[in-house]
This record gives C-alpha cells, sequence and structure tokens, in this order.
C-alpha cells in the first residue's frame, strides 16, 4: 500500500482550505460534512459558501497564505490554481506534522482524498493512491448501485446492540459468529424492508435464544485455484472471510492471502523439495488441535484440494476425531494454467483422453506407469516436474512417444508473471533451462500444445521471454 487508509474524527477540529473556486468550494464542504470548523483562507470570497460564513461554520480570511495561519489547524487542504503556493502549504504543514491534501498533486500530499459511499455511519472510501481518480470514481458509482442506502439504518441498529451483544458472549468468537450469522439473514432483510421495529424485536428474541458458551470449531478446506484470485468461487471468498485461522500451502499466491480476513491468525504450512515446514502429520493433527480450540479453520491450498493436494489425508484425520469440515473445491492447476495458456487439455482433432500424473523426484527417480503415459492422442499434465524434466521428457521418448512430441513448461500460470516454454520432447529440457523457470511450474505433453500459437490469449506482464520463445520455437515442425 502506497497509503495508509484511515478515518480521522475532525468534528468540531480546525481545518483550513487554501484557495478559492469550485474546488476549494468542493473540499471545504466535504469537511463541513464531516463536521470540522473551516477556515478559507483567498484573496477572492466564494459567494456560494456565504451562508456557511454567516452562521459561522466557516471563517474567512482575506489574505495570502502565511505559515501563521497554521496555528491549531488540524487538517490543511491546499486548492489554488498556482503550484508554488501549494507547494509552500505542503511543506509548512508538513513540518508541522499537519495532515495536508493537495488537490491534483500526489507528490505535495500527505493523505489522499478517496471517493466515497456515505452511508453513514457505514464508510466506504476508495482511492487509487492519486494515480486515476476517475477509475476511483467509476468503482463509487457501481457500488452506490450495489449498496442499499439502508444499510445506513443498518448500521445504526447494529450499533445499538453492540454492547448487549459484548455483554452477552464472554467468548470473542461466538460474538462474531453471532453477528456474522445476523447481518447475513433475517435480520438484514427486515431492514432492507424498512420493518425497523420488527428487525429489532427479532434481534433481541435471536440473542436471548443464544448460549454463551464456547464455539464448535470446524476446519475449511479450500482449494485456492492455481494462483489468478479472480479464479477463487464465491463459497471459497465467503469461508476466507469468516475463518478465525488459516494454514496456508507454499502455492497460495500472496494476492489471494491477502483476501482472507485481515485479523485471522496466518501459519504457514508450505512445503518445498527437502525443506518442509511442517510435515503431513503435524499439519493434520494441527488441524485437529486448532478446530477443538474452538476455532474456524481455513485450510487453504493452492489448486484443488483433492488432486495431488494431499485433502483427503487430512479430512481422514477430521473424520476421526469427529471435527466438522467443509470442502471446497477449486480450479486445478491442470485446467487452470492450460486455459491461461491456451492449450486445450483435449481435442477432438488431437487428444480424446488426458492424465495427469506428478513429476516429482524422489530418490533421483520418477515412479510413473510409462507405458500407459506413452499412449498416442492422450494429453499428459505433469505436476511439479521441474527439476524431474529432463528424465520425463527422455522416459516417455524411451517408451514409444516420438521425439518430436510437442511439450510446454508453464511458469506461474494464470498470473501475470506467467512464462510458457514450448517446445518437443527432445528440445523443451534446455528450451526450459535457458528460459531460467522456477517452480510452480506445470508441464503439458500432447499435440494439443502445436494449439497455443493460435489460441494464446492472456498477456502476461513478461515480455522480455517472448521474442526469445519465439526464435526458439521457430523450427518446431
Amino acid at each position: 500500500m502506497d497509503f495508509l487508509p484511515i478515518f480521522l474524527n475532525i468534528k468540531n477540529k480546525r481545518c483550513l482550505v487554501v484557495g478559492s473556486g469550485e474546488v476549494a468550494t468542493r473540499k471545504s464542504l466535504f469537511l463541513l460534512q464531516a463536521g470540522a470548523r473551516v477556515i478559507a483562507i483567498s484573496t477572492e470570497r466564494d459567494p456560494s459558501l456565504n451562508e456557511f460564513a454567516v452562521d459561522g461554520r466557516i471563517l474567512y480570511q482575506a489574505d495570502h497564505f502565511e505559515s501563521e495561519h497554521l496555528q491549531n489547524i488540524a487538517l490543511v487542504i491546499a486548492a489554488t490554481s498556482d503550484r508554488t503556493i501549494n507547494r509552500q502549504v505542503s511543506e509548512a504543514a508538513q513540518q508541522r506534522q499537519i495532515p495536508v491534501n493537495v488537490v491534483d498533486d500526489p507528490e505535495l500530499c500527505s493523505f489522499i482524498m478517496p471517493s466515497i459511499v456515505d452511508r453513514s455511519p457505514l464508510l466506504i472510501a476508495i482511492s487509487s493512491g492519486g494515480q486515476s481518480p476517475v477509475l476511483a470514481r467509476l468503482l463509487r458509482a457501481q457500488l452506490e448501485t450495489m449498496i442499499p442506502v439502508a444499510y445506513a439504518r443498518l448500521a445504526s441498529i447494529a450499533g445499538k446492540f453492540r454492547q448487549l451483544v459484548k455483554q452477552h458472549f464472554s467468548h470473542p468468537e461466538k460474538r462474531r459468529m453471532f453477528w456474522e450469522k445476523t447481518l447475513q439473514g433475517q435480520f438484514t432483510e427486515m431492514v432492507l424492508a424498512g420493518k425497523e421495529e420488527a428487525a429489532q424485536a427479532y434481534l433481541s428474541k435471536s440473542l436471548q435464544q443464544e448460549c454463551d458458551e464456547s464455539p464448535q470449531g470446524e476446519v475449511y478446506l479450500v482449494g485456492a485455484g492455481p494462483g489468478n484470485p479472480d479464479l477463487l468461487t464465491f463459497r471459497a471468498m465467503r469461508l476466507m472471510q469468516q475463518a478465525d485461522v488459516v494454514v496456508y500451502d507454499r502455492l497460495v499466491s500472496p494476492a489471494i492471502l491477502e483476501m482472507v480476513r485481515r485479523d485471522a491468525h496466518r501459519i504457514y504450512a508450505g512445503k518445498e523439495r527437502s525443506r518442509h515446514t511442517l510435515q503431513q502429520e503435524s499439519i493434520n493433527q494441527l488441524l485437529v488441535r486448532l478446530a477443538q480450540e474452538g476455532k474456524r479453520v481455513l485450510r487453504l491450498k493452492g489448486g484443488d484440494p483433492f488432486i495431488f493436494g494431499r485433502g483427503g489425508e487430512e479430512i481422514e484425520t477430521l473424520a476421526i476425531h469427529r471435527i466438522p469440515f467443509q470442502v471446497v473445491p477449486g480450479i486445478t492447476a491442470a485446467s487452470g494454467v492450460a486455459a491461461y495458456a491456451g492449450i486445450p487439455l483435449t481435442h477432438r482433432d488431437y487428444a480424446q483422453s488426458c492424465i495427469f500424473v506428478t513429476g516429482h523426484l524422489k530418490n533421483d527417480s520418477i515412479d510413473l506407469d510409462w507405458t500407459v503415459l506413452a499412449r498416442p492422442h492422450q494429453t499428459i499434465v505433469i505436476y511439479m516436474g521441474l527439476l524431474g524434466l529432463p528424465m520425463l521428457c527422455q522416459k516417455l521418448i524411451t517408451h514409444g512417444l516420438p521425439d518430436t512430441t510437442s511439450a510446454a513448461i508453464i511458469q506461474q500460470g494464470t498470473t501475470h508473471n506467467q512464462k510458457i516454454v514450448t517446445g518437443t520432447l527432445q528440445t523443451l529440457p534446455a528450451l526450459a533451462q535457458a528460459a531460467h523457470l522456477s517452480a510452480p511450474t506445470l508441464i503439458i505433453v500432447g499435440e494439443v500444445v502445436k494449439l497455443h500459437h493460435n489460441l494464446a490469449w492472456f498477456q502476461s506482464s513478461d515480455e522480455s521471454l517472448q521474442p526469445n520463445l519465439i526464435q526458439l520455437n521457430s523450427s518446431q515442425p
């Protein structure tokens, strides 16, 4: 984050606006809405603010800005058309540790004015960090249509009951679970329908019926997909926001981890070659212990938890200990990465079947049914095969696949760091080494790889690799 999003209480605080005209007027009214006492300094008095000056909510000073004007000021906005003056205001304010905003000049700002969706006491602020105010405004317009005005009343009624709920539940987790259930149920529907008295009666009754006991723990086994947050399911997103603790793998991308509830405790349980943070049995027992403590545990796995994710082993342990659990499938790397690489896994003209295997090296060997893999008209998808790529390609050739069989290896597929190297079983190991690829990667073998050059649609942020790939692949059949 370039800026820390915070909400300032400026009620009855002296706030300074330097400048005149439409922008300065708009900023002054904005501060008045937040309850500030506005001091406006300009050489020209804006007639549109006269009514506020008459009742004393705005104090005009017909003057040029001087640093003395910052005495006892809580916040400053510079809105002149002269950047020299704006810079003077900014420097003087920052020397005194006073928050300052210079309109349309992020370089001189210590804070940014966001676009706001106002459902007071519920406020939603949107900022682009000064990079694209129009984009922030367009997002605000979308949210305005999605969030009913009645949410203001919803927040107010919830606020009235907040202390009662706090007194009723001694366990913070139970309190949070009560509010999550309440705000997603009939209570909210009553408020949105304008039945506020009935909603309050319903909330009181619901509270009386809830017992103050330790919450029951549960585990959510959730597939995080191949890396792109846009590919998460709605159910995954909802459970990610409910969890008290998240146990996550190495393949869960930072962008997806950022979407977990902010105050959830995070435990890294990633596994890398020859380096396991936690052994699988330790992970299984960790999930049991956390759930027995009454926690809602998010077990977050890259891809799909039931495809080379060892999810089955984890829920077997949970079932033995009678721990409630839910399983949320994710888009596995095979389908997600192949789609973003423009490689259909099956195609009437090239492949009528598809097989998923793991290419993980064990004792410097790969134990696979090579005869089954080397069948014609079949696509082979290999997980965790980067280190064993030369052996994989040689074994497939040895067991009958032509060395000219098309093959691809994709790094960080579906993300903007995606890299695709295509070649043949004979050339791919050298091409991959030259491209300096690193895990996570996915290997696809089969004639469907030929379609990549015509069907590739997703543009990654890495442009430097593309010319090399075109040159290296130009000799392919």
